[in-house]
């Protein structure tokens, strides 16, 4: 595959919010897959065998699978969609909400951007915040936790 198109290919990953891409060409195949960090992004592309030549078994990986952390007692607020996650209004702004914050419901606690709109997310139940999940400017999935509100 020229190497162009897989730059191409590699470049729609990263900029959409999909984490594996397969193309099935007459002749070759590619996989990207992308493995999301807090700050790092890495991507494995190899070509697959073509269709008609028999399966091997893939080379023993090791992956690493990391213990999710404890998370304090209360109510668990999610991401309702995919985007990025900012603290505050703007980047020089205070952030709505810090650990120990008093929220009411309603009281926005951060805003995702998706697709160039900002949404406002507000907290569904009063309490005091007793985690902040992510870190500011980090891409959030669907259902991710952001908070934890007590």
């Amino acid at each position: 595959m020229d190497l162009r198109k897989l730059k191409k290919l590699i470049d729609l990953v990263e900029e959409s919010s999909i984490t594996e891409l397969e193309i099935n060409d007459a002749e070759e195949k590619v996989r990207i897959v992308k493995h999301g960090a807090a700050s790092a992004q890495a991507y494995a592309c190899a070509p697959l065998a073509p269709a008609h030549a028999p399966a091997q078994p893939p080379a023993a990986a090791a992956v690493a699978t990391l213990a999710e952390p404890e998370l304090p007692e209360g109510d668990i607020v999610k991401a309702p969609m995919v985007g990025t996650f900012y603290r505050a209004s703007s980047p020089g702004a205070e952030p709505f909400v810090e650990v120990g914050s008093a929220v009411k419901a309603g009281a926005t606690l951060c805003i995702i951007e998706a697709m160039k709109l900002l949404n406002e997310i507000e907290a569904e139940t009063s309490g005091t915040v007793k985690a902040i999940l992510v870190e500011n400017g980090q891409p959030v999935e669907y259902g991710e936790p952001l908070f934890v509100i007590g």
